[in-house]
């Protein structure tokens, strides 16, 4: 065992560990686990989310009991979770971790939480959920385009860059509108928070072949464990739909759509084949435009996780970081 460094001598605030989806960001967070005290912060969108186990490919049992883990579980698939939120959350995270001397470390592929991070926030309104039930009962009766229009109405600048159904963003702008009677628009910029020091350790395939081996071996995981099954149980509550943030995530998405089209009969084969298409399709799409956005990043420490001395780069890395 190496002896680690304190976390609160070390030159930055946290760890970030990233890269696309199916890298291996979790075997890696874990190995280092069993050399530095460490508590994880998950970032990641679809992770926040309590009964979306098997197609999050959520961390197990034992490894959740094996190393604290944070920000999963927190929400139901039936609410929201912003970049905002997790920003604040992960940097009241990121000091609480630090004062019990461990090193806080980030891990997961949802990089606008990173950017969110990373960049500083504007300082908006906090969040009313009674503002945003009435605006979501609004548009239940009169429909997002709607709503859409009356945004143009008190901010065109917002509503401009908002499609007409976009859900989410229009609720959020509407909300900082009847909150504040600011339009969204006028905080980007005006008072923005800086972030805490990350540094950010990327893991990127030199092939993009091998990753996609592994996304098509992780789908057909998540098949045969029983996503279908899992997405089934979400419909039947009833309170959810398909343009909700919880199931547009790759793999429930394309699971809603099969079973609407069954009208949740069973799937045959040709209909799952399907499905493992579309799934296997969406998640390819995702890891592109992960790896976009870590490119967009000059600041990371890349890691080839393609090649088999992926541990000795992780340990050269983290020297290089005073975490070992």
């Amino acid at each position: 065992m190496v002896n680690p460094l304190k976390p609160t001598e070390a030159a930055h605030a946290a760890l970030a560990l990233v890269g696309p989806t199916a890298s291996g960001k979790t075997a890696l967070a874990l190995s280092l686990a069993q050399h530095v005290p460490l508590e994880i912060i998950s970032l990641d969108s679809a992770l926040v989310y309590t009964g979306m186990d098997i197609g999050t490919a959520k961390p197990s049992r034992a490894e959740l009991h094996a190393v604290p883990h944070h920000l999963i579980d927190i929400r139901d698939p039936a609410q929201s979770y912003s970049a905002a939120e997790f920003a604040r959350d992960a940097t009241r995270l990121i000091e609480d971790i630090r004062g019990r001397g461990k090193l806080p470390l980030l891990v997961g592929g949802t990089m606008l939480y990173l950017k969110a991070l990373v960049d500083g926030l504007d300082d908006l309104p906090l969040a009313s959920p009674a503002v945003r039930a009435e605006i979501e009962a609004q548009a239940a009766v009169q429909g997002w385009p709607a709503l859409h229009a009356e945004l143009a109405t008190v901010d065109p600048v917002t509503a401009q860059r908002l499609p007409p159904n976009d859900a989410q963003r229009i609720s959020r702008a509407l909300e900082v509108w009847r909150v504040s009677g600011k339009p969204l628009s006028s905080f980007f910029g005006a008072t923005r928070v800086a972030g805490p020091d990350i540094a950010v350790v990327s893991l990127e395939p030199l092939e993009r072949s091998w990753l996609h081996q592994r996304i098509e071996q992780r789908f057909d995981d998540m098949l045969h464990h029983g996503l279908v099954d899992e997405v089934r149980a979400l419909r039947a509550r009833g309170d959810l739909h398909a343009d909700m943030p919880s199931m547009r995530c790759v793999g429930y998405r394309q699971c809603w759509d099969m079973l609407d089209a069954l009208q949740d009969a069973e799937p045959d084969a040709r209909a799952m084949r399907r499905l493992r298409e579309t799934g296997v399709a969406a998640s390819r799409q995702l890891a592109k435009r992960q790896l976009t956005w870590l490119r967009s990043m000059p600041a990371r420490h890349v890691l080839a996780c393609d090649q088999t001395d992926l541990q000795a780069q992780w340990q050269a890395v983290l020297q290089r970081l005073s975490v070992l």
